[in-house]
């Protein structure tokens, strides 16, 4: 008689892991003794250096493209089987999940001998029943020099997307990080070549992130829906929340981004609450006639990852919902406008032949709008217009979404008005860091109400945010008109200036800069920081510090 595992132990995990899994519609078998090789195979494998189950691959493939050949299936399983030795391991994983998205272009000759170009469907993402889901435990790998056992391993019609490691409730979760994780990524590479999302977890705590991150990137998930349902135990909301087939799809599919900044390439899956929130975003759209283009406002906290968010949301549209959208990401400042560009851009959001996209000048921006685009980037400002007229309109499209960054700024309700005009149609969302304080109900009328909250407490809850200590000080520079940026805007408006004028004012107004950083200014600033540590030093370890100190701006 097999004796029961312990309930704190890891088997015990598994198991349970293994029951939510079948509860949400998955296929589960025990692979500790799996047969491999040439005949009586359990699952279809020749050897265990083999990753996809290609008994279970073809039979989906031949069930999503009913009206292809053998031949072309049989192509398409070499290319997505074929060995990516050569490629490091997030190029291999960027080429399969492209493979996967977009289907495998095969060429074959067909019975009349004339060649043929056909896309073989490898996962059917818009019907989860149409797919295959099995979960394997105990699933031997071998690698160029080494075997290792995964404990669970997720396949998708034969492939293997969902990897997670478990460890006893006792045991801290990082070591499945450094001591499990670190190695199968170098004995067993050929496994991550086809990974969508990888799950680490002691029970009490599991997090979630990409093969590219750091341990300090992984995050937990704590909400199962928008409705902020919870499992069990953190394990069990982890595993309804991104497993549920549906879920799985929409994760894999459309919150995935190859980031290639910084000369290398990372993949960035989304956390929790930007699944959750863009997900409540694109609802909105596809209420856009119901809610007359007010997509609402989006408010993550600084930190948490918002302009990832604004990608996701994008690409989502595009892929998901018909028509032939344009977005146009609006800031109010140049630092947040080339930072959201090159979001955008390095995400392989704005690619060639549509680099040109950034609005260098009110004219420009004109132009931009006149033309068919996926993407504009443009300074709020640039919707300016000559005193006493009314700012032109310039598209009737009512598939223009303007995304606006830090929609609750008072440049927004100066520049609302001319935005209408342009695009009367448009859809308006807002997306901001802080939420939006009382006088600012004009943001409101422009963008609608929240559709997504995640604020500071959370994100600090989470460990998406480090916490924030505030400690009032007398700043040596303050400003006594608290509407001074409103101010200056109605003065250039009435001034009329043109760009180059502008930006000389811009430069002028700059000088600011030399009394904020004037020395007798830093000096004081650094003495109260070195007296403020030492103090804080001494009332937390107790060890004496020499009381003068000299203190360097």
């Amino acid at each position: 008689m097999t004796k029961a595992p312990h309930p704190d132990s890891e088997e015990a995990l598994e198991e349970a892991a293994r029951l939510v899994f079948e509860q949400l519609g998955w296929t589960t078998s025990n692979c500790f003794n799996e047969a491999v090789g040439a005949n009586n195979s359990t699952l279809g494998r020749k050897s265990k250096d083999e990753v996809v189950l290609v008994s279970k691959l073809l039979p989906s493939l031949q069930r999503l493209n009913p009206s292809l050949p053998d031949e072309a299936l049989q192509l398409a399983i070499e290319e997505i089987t074929n060995s990516r030795n050569s490629l490091s391991l997030v190029n291999a994983n960027q080429e399969i999940y492209q493979l996967l998205k977009s289907g495998v272009k095969v060429r074959y000759r067909d019975d009349n001998n004339a060649e043929t170009v056909e896309t073989v469907k490898i996962i059917d993402w818009n019907n989860a029943s149409n797919n295959d889901f099995f979960l394997a435990s105990q699933f031997w790998i071998t690698g160029e020099t080494y075997t290792r056992r995964a404990d669970l391993i997720g396949f998708v019609n034969g492939i293997p997307l969902v990897f997670i490691e478990l460890k006893a409730h006792h045991q801290k979760l990082v070591n499945a990080y450094r001591n499990n994780l670190r190695d199968y990524k170098e004995s067993i590479p050929q496994l991550f070549w086809y990974n969508a999302l990888i799950i680490l977890s002691n029970g009490s705590k599991s997090k979630i992130s990409s093969l590219t991150a750091e341990y300090s990137h992984f995050s937990e998930w704590k909400k199962i829906n928008s409705e902020g349902e919870e499992g069990v135990i953190s394990l069990d909301t982890m595993i309804r929340g991104t497993c549920d087939p549906d879920k799985l799809l929409d994760y894999i599919e459309n919150f995935a981004i190859f980031n290639n900044s910084g000369g290398t390439t990372s993949k960035i899956i989304a956390k929790n609450h930007q699944l959750l929130g863009v997900n409540n975003a694109i609802e909105a759209v596809s209420q856009i006639s119901h809610n007359q283009g007010k997509l609402g406002i989006f408010w993550h906290t600084q930190g948490s990852g918002k302009s990832y968010s604004m990608v996701f949301f994008a690409q989502k549209i595009l892929r998901k919902l018909l028509g032939n959208w344009t977005f146009i990401i609006i800031t109010d400042r140049d630092d947040l406008d080339s930072q959201i560009y090159k979001n955008f851009a390095y995400s392989g959001a704005v690619t060639e032949p549509e680099t040109d996209v950034r609005a260098d000048s009110a004219e420009h921006l004109k132009q931009l709008l006149q033309e068919d685009h996926r993407y504009i980037f443009t300074l709020i400002q640039k919707f300016r217009v000559e005193k006493g007229t009314t700012y032109p309109k310039l598209s009737d499209r009512s598939n223009i979404i303007v995304m606006a960054d830090e929609a609750h700024r008072s440049q927004y309700d100066t520049f609302a008005l001319n935005m209408r005009n342009a695009l009367p149609n448009a859809a308006f969302i807002g997306f901001t860091g802080t939420p939006l304080i009382s006088g600012e109900e004009k943001t409101k009328e422009v963008f609608g109400d929240y559709v997504s909250i995640y604020n500071f407490k959370q994100s600090v809850e989470d460990g998406a945010t480090v916490p924030l200590f505030y400690e009032n000080r007398i700043p040596e520079l303050q400003l006594t008109n608290e509407d001074i940026n409103g101010d200056m805007e109605q003065i250039v408006e009435a001034a009329m200036l043109d760009e180059e004028a502008e930006k000389k004012l811009e430069r002028q107004c700059a000088r600011q800069y030399q009394l904020i950083v004037r020395d007798d200014r830093l000096e004081k600033i650094a003495s109260d920081l070195v007296t403020h540590l030492t103090q804080k030093s001494k009332k937390v370890s107790g060890i004496a510090i020499p009381s003068k100190i000299a203190a360097k701006p």
